[in-house]
């Protein structure tokens, strides 16, 4: 049987011989993130910055280039196009206006528009969404994301050693952070969705990690003298074919929907694109690293136990 093997079995790669260098980057791009993501800012959509939201049913299934073509034309800010139920049913959401007679307005004009362009669509009564509301969701977001990175921390820290932990927590900060540098550069829509799409970073970053660090964990036990900066690149290498592989099937199986589907999945899959490749490569150049300066001489080796009484003697006579 023909197996394909996109890595050799027996890679002998020194990674950890690029750690300096692969910190650097990795503090420096987050770092930016940062600064981008106080000035000058996210692009928030309409689920944290308030807006409107009414349905439409079109008789046909909706065309959502010319939609939001004639929407965006009226200049009444960003809007946002997605699919509620059938193809014909379509979910608007619009940014707020300055006022509620000018949010009024912006409905009417919108919804006359609608029937103007497109014969036979029926517009449905418009919701508000207010700031307080869209301020809850922003904080309920952020919310689960720190909750994720506590839960993720006790997990791996339970489930290795706390030098695990704080390796894997620190380097998923990091991958957030530089997935919050990528909404602020790319200009892409920062919403509830958004959410979703860091959580799934996140989730795949976790286990990325925990097979690098359950091999690592199991060499400690086999090589118990071993220096730790040698251990880790044997495991990296022991793993490399896996975590290309999976990395590699779940890139080929986003590239689809970043090419070929709507707007906001378009993102959403782009997103998960990049998030796979930061995700792989801190695993390796982040948090190998710091597991290495954090476990020196510090990470637990079982010794082997010594001989029992009369067995060195018996050894002696034996030779």
């Amino acid at each position: 049987m023909f197996w394909l093997r996109l890595v050799p079995d027996d890679t002998k790669i020194q990674f950890m011989r690029g750690r300096i260098i692969g910190l650097a980057t990795s503090a420096f791009l987050s770092t930016a993130s940062v600064i981008l993501f106080f000035y000058p800012g996210l692009n928030y959509g309409v689920d944290f910055k308030g807006g409107i939201t009414f349905q439409i049913n079109t008789p046909q299934p909706a065309d959502f280039t010319t939609l939001r073509s004639d929407i965006d034309s009226l200049g009444f800010g960003q809007v946002q196009l997605q699919q509620f139920g059938s193809p014909r049913d379509v979910l608007v959401r619009m940014e707020a206006q300055p006022t509620d007679a000018q949010q009024q307005q912006a409905y009417q004009t919108i919804k006359q528009t609608l029937v103007d362009k497109v014969p036979g669509v029926t517009v449905g009564a418009s919701d508000s969404v207010g700031g307080t509301v869209s301020g809850e969701l922003f904080q309920n977001g952020m919310m689960a994301l720190g909750l994720a990175l506590v839960a993720m921390l006790f997990y791996i820290w339970f489930r290795f050693e706390w030098q695990f932990g704080v390796g894997a927590v620190v380097t998923m900060i990091l991958d957030v952070t530089k997935m919050v540098g990528v909404y602020a550069v790319t200009g892409f829509e920062f919403n509830l969705t958004s959410i979703a799409a860091l959580l799934t970073v996140l989730g795949y970053s976790v286990n990325d990690k925990v097979v690098v660090y359950d091999r690592v964990r199991e060499n400690l036990r086999l090589f118990k003298s071993m220096p730790l900066r040698q251990l880790i690149d044997l495991s990296i290498n022991q793993t490399l074919n896996r975590t290309i592989g999976t990395s590699l099937a779940t890139f080929l199986a986003c590239l689809p929907l970043a090419i070929w589907s709507g707007e906001t999945l378009q993102q959403f899959a782009f997103v998960i694109l990049i998030g796979v490749v930061v995700a792989t490569t801190s695993s390796i150049f982040i948090a190998a690293p710091i597991l290495l300066f954090l476990g020196e001489d510090k990470l637990f080796r079982k010794k082997a136990p010594p001989p029992a009484k009369g067995d060195g003697a018996a050894a002696g006579k034996g030779a």
